[in-house]
């Protein structure tokens, strides 16, 4: 327990170096030393604050980098990404090529039909310009064979399922309609119909075949074999 003191009550042991202790009878005197113990107060709360965060010398040059990426994977993205009112142009058609290896073969024993749905061999009918006409009837171009084709030769039609009768040939030309329905011709010459296409094959006496024109154009097509299949 502490010692009575002469000039106040009893206090409790204090620490012998802090000497003599006086308590006066007012606060305010005290205001003194309050402010001096906040001020050192707050001068080790500055010292003991939050570090200043030193920044990276590469931080700059990183950030620089990564927008410079990010704007070329946009970029990228923008050209490569579809777009619904854009269509890619198709590619063009090439010329359609002419069947290889049928010149010098003889043609088939085929029976076709005609109007009345009878058979005609076409080996009956040589030698023969043969117009394929499934695909367009083309009379123009009829015609024009039926103009050049020489005495004994004859053209003819050769449509899908029935014969077709194009305009009347010139006065001494001789066509003659004729369908297949089988598709037999077609088959052998590996030729499939195109839309507003007429394609030929010229055969001569013996039955064999002289050439075969896949897209009628004009008569300089044939015009020379056509000339041969008289001789």
């Amino acid at each position: 327990m502490g010692k009575p003191d002469a000039d106040g009550p009893e206090l409790p042991d204090l620490p012998p170096e802090w000497g003599r202790v006086v308590v006066p009878d007012d606060a305010s005197a005290l205001a003194a030393e309050a402010e001096q113990v906040r001020r050192e107060l707050r001068a080790r709360a500055g010292q003991g604050g939050p570090r200043r965060v030193t920044r990276s010398p590469l931080a700059l040059p990183l950030l620089i980098l990564l927008v410079a990426v990010l704007a070329t994977v946009a970029g990228l993205m923008t050209v490569t990404w579809p777009r619904s009112g854009r269509t890619a142009p198709g590619p063009t058609p090439a010329p359609y090529a002419p069947p290889t290896g049928m010149t010098g073969r003889p043609l088939p024993a085929l029976d076709l039909v005609d109007a009345g749905q009878s058979p005609v061999p076409l080996r009956g009918l040589l030698p023969a310009m043969i117009i394929l006409v499934d695909g367009c009837t083309c009379p123009d171009d009829v015609a024009t064979a039926a103009a050049l084709a020489p005495a004994g030769v004859t053209v003819v039609t050769v449509a899908g399922d029935r014969p077709v009768r194009v305009s009347p040939p010139p006065a001494g030309a001789t066509v003659r309609p004729l369908a297949d329905p089988a598709g037999g011709l077609r088959a052998f010459l590996h030729l499939p119909p195109r839309p507003g296409v007429a394609a030929a094959l010229l055969v001569d006496r013996a039955g064999t075949l002289v050439t075969v024109v896949p897209e009628v154009r004009s008569a300089e097509d044939y015009r020379a074999d056509l000339a041969g299949l008289a001789a």
